[in-house]
Protein backbone atom coordinates (compact mmCIF):
# COMPACT_ATOMS: atom_id res chain seq x y z
CA UNK A 1 0.00 0.00 0.00
CA UNK A 2 0.95 3.21 -0.79
CA UNK A 3 2.02 5.65 1.86
CA UNK A 4 -1.30 8.50 1.30
CA UNK A 5 -3.59 8.35 -1.09
CA UNK A 6 -6.10 11.00 -1.94
CA UNK A 7 -9.73 11.31 -0.90
CA UNK A 8 -12.46 13.48 -2.54
CA UNK A 9 -15.72 14.64 -0.30
CA UNK A 10 -18.57 16.29 -1.81
CA UNK A 11 -20.94 18.90 -0.57
CA UNK A 12 -24.23 19.43 -2.74
CA UNK A 13 -27.86 20.30 -2.45
CA UNK A 14 -30.03 16.96 -3.95
CA UNK A 15 -33.30 17.98 -4.95
CA UNK A 16 -36.16 15.89 -5.88
CA UNK A 17 -34.70 15.47 -9.24
CA UNK A 18 -32.91 12.37 -9.89
CA UNK A 19 -31.05 12.78 -12.87
CA UNK A 20 -30.20 16.28 -12.11
CA UNK A 21 -28.55 14.93 -8.87
CA UNK A 22 -27.05 12.56 -11.42
CA UNK A 23 -25.39 15.14 -13.32
CA UNK A 24 -24.26 16.89 -10.21
CA UNK A 25 -22.40 13.87 -9.18
CA UNK A 26 -20.98 13.33 -12.70
CA UNK A 27 -19.62 16.60 -12.62
CA UNK A 28 -18.05 16.24 -8.89
CA UNK A 29 -16.54 12.79 -9.86
CA UNK A 30 -14.68 14.40 -13.08
CA UNK A 31 -13.72 17.25 -10.36
CA UNK A 32 -12.38 14.77 -8.17
CA UNK A 33 -10.15 12.56 -10.85
CA UNK A 34 -8.74 15.55 -11.92
CA UNK A 35 -7.45 16.38 -8.46
CA UNK A 36 -6.07 12.57 -8.04
CA UNK A 37 -8.75 11.24 -5.63
CA UNK A 38 -8.76 7.11 -5.82
CA UNK A 39 -12.19 7.76 -4.04
CA UNK A 40 -14.95 10.30 -3.52
CA UNK A 41 -17.46 10.18 -0.80
CA UNK A 42 -21.11 11.63 -1.15
CA UNK A 43 -23.29 12.76 1.33
CA UNK A 44 -27.10 11.38 2.57
CA UNK A 45 -29.33 11.63 0.28
CA UNK A 46 -27.11 12.08 -2.75
CA UNK A 47 -29.44 10.83 -5.38
CA UNK A 48 -33.00 12.20 -4.30
CA UNK A 49 -33.80 14.76 -1.55
CA UNK A 50 -38.02 14.94 -1.46
CA UNK A 51 -40.82 17.19 0.32
CA UNK A 52 -41.65 14.63 2.00
CA UNK A 53 -41.70 11.02 3.01
CA UNK A 54 -44.23 9.15 1.01
CA UNK A 55 -42.33 10.76 -2.34
CA UNK A 56 -39.02 9.63 -0.31
CA UNK A 57 -40.43 5.90 0.00
CA UNK A 58 -42.09 6.19 -3.98
CA UNK A 59 -38.82 6.81 -5.19
CA UNK A 60 -36.85 3.33 -3.37
CA UNK A 61 -35.07 1.10 -5.07
CA UNK A 62 -33.01 -2.22 -4.92
CA UNK A 63 -29.94 -2.45 -5.41
CA UNK A 64 -29.70 -3.25 -8.84
CA UNK A 65 -32.26 -0.84 -9.73
CA UNK A 66 -31.65 1.83 -12.02
CA UNK A 67 -30.27 4.32 -10.34
CA UNK A 68 -27.55 2.25 -8.45
CA UNK A 69 -26.69 0.81 -12.04
CA UNK A 70 -26.10 4.04 -12.95
CA UNK A 71 -23.75 5.22 -10.22
CA UNK A 72 -21.84 2.04 -10.68
CA UNK A 73 -21.23 2.54 -14.06
CA UNK A 74 -19.72 6.18 -13.13
CA UNK A 75 -17.66 4.55 -11.05
CA UNK A 76 -16.61 2.31 -13.61
CA UNK A 77 -16.28 4.89 -16.29
CA UNK A 78 -14.08 7.43 -14.10
CA UNK A 79 -12.14 4.12 -12.64
CA UNK A 80 -13.16 5.64 -9.12
CA UNK A 81 -14.04 4.28 -6.33
CA UNK A 82 -17.29 5.95 -4.79
CA UNK A 83 -18.47 6.10 -1.00
CA UNK A 84 -22.47 6.66 -1.45
CA UNK A 85 -24.15 7.61 1.98
CA UNK A 86 -27.63 7.30 2.43
CA UNK A 87 -29.43 5.71 -0.47
CA UNK A 88 -32.90 5.29 -0.68
CA UNK A 89 -32.91 1.29 -0.93
CA UNK A 90 -36.48 -0.35 -1.04
CA UNK A 91 -37.12 -2.38 2.27
CA UNK A 92 -39.37 -5.28 3.11
CA UNK A 93 -42.43 -3.74 2.34
CA UNK A 94 -44.17 -0.88 0.01
CA UNK A 95 -44.06 1.57 2.86
CA UNK A 96 -40.36 1.31 4.18
CA UNK A 97 -36.69 1.94 2.98
CA UNK A 98 -33.45 1.46 4.12
CA UNK A 99 -31.01 4.13 4.43
CA UNK A 100 -27.88 2.38 3.10
CA UNK A 101 -24.65 3.64 2.50
CA UNK A 102 -22.84 1.65 -0.52
CA UNK A 103 -19.70 1.32 -1.40
CA UNK A 104 -18.51 0.70 -5.07
CA UNK A 105 -15.09 -0.63 -6.60
CA UNK A 106 -13.58 1.23 -9.36
CA UNK A 107 -14.75 -1.25 -12.05
CA UNK A 108 -18.09 -0.72 -11.06
CA UNK A 109 -18.93 -3.80 -8.58
CA UNK A 110 -20.77 -3.34 -5.13
CA UNK A 111 -18.34 -3.94 -2.16
CA UNK A 112 -20.10 -3.41 0.48
CA UNK A 113 -23.53 -1.89 2.14
CA UNK A 114 -24.65 -0.52 5.41
CA UNK A 115 -27.97 -0.14 6.54
CA UNK A 116 -28.02 2.54 8.93
CA UNK A 117 -28.85 1.57 12.68
CA UNK A 118 -29.61 4.96 14.52
CA UNK A 119 -32.94 6.01 13.35
CA UNK A 120 -33.37 10.05 14.02
CA UNK A 121 -36.46 10.69 15.70
CA UNK A 122 -35.69 13.88 17.06
CA UNK A 123 -37.82 17.15 18.07
CA UNK A 124 -35.80 19.74 17.36
CA UNK A 125 -35.56 22.48 19.76
CA UNK A 126 -37.07 25.63 17.86
CA UNK A 127 -36.89 23.78 14.54
CA UNK A 128 -39.03 20.61 13.43
CA UNK A 129 -40.20 16.97 14.46
CA UNK A 130 -38.45 14.06 13.03
CA UNK A 131 -39.14 10.23 12.67
CA UNK A 132 -37.57 8.39 10.01
CA UNK A 133 -38.75 5.20 11.87
CA UNK A 134 -41.74 5.43 10.33
CA UNK A 135 -40.75 4.84 7.04
CA UNK A 136 -36.64 3.42 7.53
CA UNK A 137 -35.99 -0.08 8.57
CA UNK A 138 -32.95 0.15 10.59
CA UNK A 139 -30.07 -1.95 9.95
CA UNK A 140 -28.30 -4.05 12.69
CA UNK A 141 -25.10 -5.34 11.71
CA UNK A 142 -21.35 -3.12 12.08
CA UNK A 143 -19.81 -3.04 8.44
CA UNK A 144 -15.99 -1.90 7.87
CA UNK A 145 -14.43 -2.93 4.24
CA UNK A 146 -11.35 -2.48 2.67
CA UNK A 147 -10.80 0.45 0.30
CA UNK A 148 -7.91 2.32 -1.10
CA UNK A 149 -8.15 4.17 2.11
CA UNK A 150 -7.41 1.36 4.08
CA UNK A 151 -10.28 -0.05 6.36
CA UNK A 152 -13.18 1.91 6.30
CA UNK A 153 -16.04 2.08 8.48
CA UNK A 154 -19.48 2.42 6.87
CA UNK A 155 -21.82 4.96 8.83
CA UNK A 156 -24.62 7.71 8.37
CA UNK A 157 -25.73 10.70 9.89
CA UNK A 158 -27.39 10.43 13.48
CA UNK A 159 -24.73 7.48 13.57
CA UNK A 160 -22.53 9.89 14.45
CA UNK A 161 -24.22 10.79 18.11
CA UNK A 162 -23.49 7.05 19.21
CA UNK A 163 -19.86 6.69 20.20
CA UNK A 164 -19.87 2.67 20.68
CA UNK A 165 -20.60 2.50 16.89
CA UNK A 166 -17.23 4.10 15.89
CA UNK A 167 -15.51 2.50 18.78
CA UNK A 168 -16.68 -1.28 17.75
CA UNK A 169 -15.34 -0.17 13.99
CA UNK A 170 -12.34 0.73 15.40
CA UNK A 171 -11.24 -1.34 18.36
CA UNK A 172 -13.00 -4.77 17.14
CA UNK A 173 -13.24 -4.44 13.09
CA UNK A 174 -9.88 -2.59 12.33
CA UNK A 175 -10.91 0.85 10.46
CA UNK A 176 -8.61 3.40 9.88
CA UNK A 177 -10.74 5.87 8.23
CA UNK A 178 -14.55 6.43 9.29
CA UNK A 179 -17.73 7.52 6.55
CA UNK A 180 -19.81 9.77 7.84
CA UNK A 181 -21.92 11.17 5.19
CA UNK A 182 -24.82 12.92 6.14
CA UNK A 183 -27.48 15.81 5.67
CA UNK A 184 -27.67 17.13 8.70
CA UNK A 185 -29.99 20.13 10.07
CA UNK A 186 -29.08 23.33 10.25
CA UNK A 187 -29.89 24.03 14.32
CA UNK A 188 -28.57 20.71 15.16
CA UNK A 189 -25.32 21.36 12.70
CA UNK A 190 -24.79 25.02 13.80
CA UNK A 191 -24.49 23.07 17.60
CA UNK A 192 -23.00 19.98 17.55
CA UNK A 193 -21.64 19.09 13.31
CA UNK A 194 -17.91 19.92 14.08
CA UNK A 195 -17.24 18.95 17.51
CA UNK A 196 -18.67 15.39 17.49
CA UNK A 197 -17.08 14.83 14.30
CA UNK A 198 -13.54 15.94 15.63
CA UNK A 199 -14.42 13.91 18.69
CA UNK A 200 -14.91 10.64 16.60
CA UNK A 201 -11.78 11.19 15.09
CA UNK A 202 -9.93 11.89 17.98
CA UNK A 203 -11.08 9.27 20.27
CA UNK A 204 -10.76 6.13 17.71
CA UNK A 205 -7.53 7.85 15.92
CA UNK A 206 -8.98 7.14 12.67
CA UNK A 207 -9.61 9.72 9.96
CA UNK A 208 -13.24 11.11 9.63
CA UNK A 209 -14.59 11.97 5.95
CA UNK A 210 -17.74 14.07 6.72
CA UNK A 211 -19.44 14.87 3.21
CA UNK A 212 -22.74 16.71 3.41
CA UNK A 213 -26.30 18.17 1.87
CA UNK A 214 -25.78 21.93 2.32
CA UNK A 215 -28.68 24.52 1.94
CA UNK A 216 -32.22 24.46 0.94
CA UNK A 217 -33.50 21.80 -0.68
CA UNK A 218 -37.39 22.46 -0.62
CA UNK A 219 -39.30 24.84 1.48
CA UNK A 220 -39.70 21.59 4.47
CA UNK A 221 -35.74 20.73 4.17
CA UNK A 222 -32.54 23.00 5.22
CA UNK A 223 -29.26 21.21 5.75
CA UNK A 224 -26.08 22.04 7.38
CA UNK A 225 -23.22 21.37 4.79
CA UNK A 226 -19.95 22.04 5.53
CA UNK A 227 -18.22 18.91 4.57
CA UNK A 228 -15.31 18.22 6.95
CA UNK A 229 -12.03 15.70 6.40
CA UNK A 230 -10.47 14.84 10.00
CA UNK A 231 -7.45 13.48 10.73
CA UNK A 232 -6.80 11.02 13.13
CA UNK A 233 -5.54 14.03 15.74
CA UNK A 234 -8.71 15.72 14.89
CA UNK A 235 -7.18 18.50 12.62
CA UNK A 236 -9.40 19.35 9.84
CA UNK A 237 -7.38 18.72 6.50
CA UNK A 238 -10.33 18.87 3.81
CA UNK A 239 -12.91 21.68 4.18
CA UNK A 240 -14.58 23.73 1.25
CA UNK A 241 -14.64 27.68 1.63
CA UNK A 242 -18.16 28.43 1.44
CA UNK A 243 -20.58 25.98 3.91
CA UNK A 244 -23.18 26.18 1.51
CA UNK A 245 -21.58 25.45 -1.84
CA UNK A 246 -21.53 22.44 -4.21
CA UNK A 247 -18.37 21.37 -4.68
CA UNK A 248 -15.62 18.73 -3.63
CA UNK A 249 -12.74 19.12 -0.80
CA UNK A 250 -9.74 16.80 -1.09
CA UNK A 251 -7.25 15.36 1.58
CA UNK A 252 -4.77 12.75 1.44
CA UNK A 253 -4.79 9.52 3.90
CA UNK A 254 -1.40 9.37 5.78
CA UNK A 255 -1.13 6.03 6.43
CA UNK A 256 1.58 6.60 8.93
CA UNK A 257 0.27 9.59 10.24
CA UNK A 258 -2.67 6.64 11.41
CA UNK A 259 0.21 4.42 12.32
CA UNK A 260 2.07 7.65 14.29
CA UNK A 261 -0.71 8.79 16.52
CA UNK A 262 -1.76 5.05 17.60
CA UNK A 263 2.08 4.21 18.67
CA UNK A 264 2.22 7.57 20.68
CA UNK A 265 -1.07 7.28 22.58
CA UNK A 266 -2.03 3.41 22.46
CA UNK A 267 -5.49 3.38 23.80
CA UNK A 268 -6.02 0.12 22.34
CA UNK A 269 -3.88 -1.45 23.89
CA UNK A 270 -4.49 0.20 27.36
CA UNK A 271 -8.51 0.46 27.09
CA UNK A 272 -10.40 -1.88 29.75
CA UNK A 273 -12.66 -4.58 28.87
CA UNK A 274 -16.73 -4.11 28.41
CA UNK A 275 -16.88 -6.09 31.45
CA UNK A 276 -15.10 -3.29 33.65
CA UNK A 277 -16.72 -0.45 32.64
CA UNK A 278 -20.11 -2.26 33.61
Amino acid sequence: MANSVRVAAVQMTSMDNIAANFATCSRLVKEAAAAGAKMVCFPESFSYVGSNDVNTVKIGEPLDGPIMKGYCSLARESKLWLSLGGFQERGSDDEHLRNTHVLIDDVGNIRSTYSKIHMFDVDIPGGAVYKESSFTEPGKDIIAADSPLGRVGLTVCYDMRFPGLYEQLRFNHEAQVLLIPAAFTKVTGQAHWEILLRARAIETQCYVIAAAQAGKHNENRESYGDTLIIDPWGTIVGRLSDRLSTGITVADIDFSLIDSVRAKMPIAKQRKPFEFQK
